[in-house]
């Protein structure tokens, strides 16, 4: 009895999964990872009043076609010059563990407003990760609006290890895509349309697959 009642007890436990959009349905995607000069992406601060520092923090190896954020210039975006309407973002991500470490933090960027004043996240980090937050107009006027207590469910894996984030906006729906399922959702937003980015905040992390679709 016992080997018949444990392996239902774990078939119960696991996650229901998904496939990603990507993996979907991969045609009409855009490889939109930067090359070595970072052309059409751009540098900006992000909920800081201090200047860019002058040296960057990004910068991308080539040869395993990973995108690098040292996280130790300050706080900011790397943004993507489109501005776009519907859309999926996929991206994989990944800290790079150091002693003692604790408190990761980065995000994935949606339908900010070209000087990031207006701003959707999806949180990256070590705990509880996989949700939507932003400061985003309700009635027309900008307020913070934070979806972690609505998180279906933590899908986000272990420091060290990829996870793939598909951020989709279509219409005035935004959600989040984790690791096969979808945890977050904004189901009303005012901001139609914007710029899509990634986030650095103090720890080292790497994106590789930075794919884009656009929607009609």
């Amino acid at each position: 009895m016992k080997r018949l009642f444990i392996p239902l007890l774990f078939a119960v436990a696991c996650w229901a999964q998904t496939p990603s959009a990507l993996e979907s349905d991969p045609k009409g995607w855009t490889d939109i990872l930067p090359d070595a000069a970072f052309r059409n992406w751009t540098r900006q601060a992000f909920l800081t009043s201090q200047a860019l520092h002058p040296e960057s923090q990004w910068k991308v190896d080539t040869a395993r076609r990973i995108l690098i954020c040292e996280g130790d210039k300050g706080h900011e975006c790397l943004r993507y010059d489109k501005e776009l309407a519907n859309f999926i973002f996929h991206v994989e991500w990944r800290f790079i563990p150091i002693p003692d470490g604790k408190g990761y933090n980065s995000g994935v960027l949606a339908r900010n407003s070209a000087d990031a004043t207006i701003w959707h996240q999806a949180q990256c980090g070590d705990v509880g990760a996989g949700w939507l937050f932003g400061n985003t107009p309700r009635n027309g006027v900008p307020q913070r609006v934070n979806f972690r207590a609505q998180m279906k469910e933590n899908r986000v894996k272990p420091v060290g290890e990829w996870n793939v984030y598909e951020v989709r906006g279509e219409g005035p729906r935004l959600s989040l895509w984790v690791n096969g399922g979808i945890t977050s959702e904004i189901p009303d937003l005012e901001v139609l349309k914007g710029y899509i980015g990634l986030e650095a905040e103090g720890y080292r992390i790497e994106f590789r697959n930075l794919m884009l679709k656009e929607l009609p």
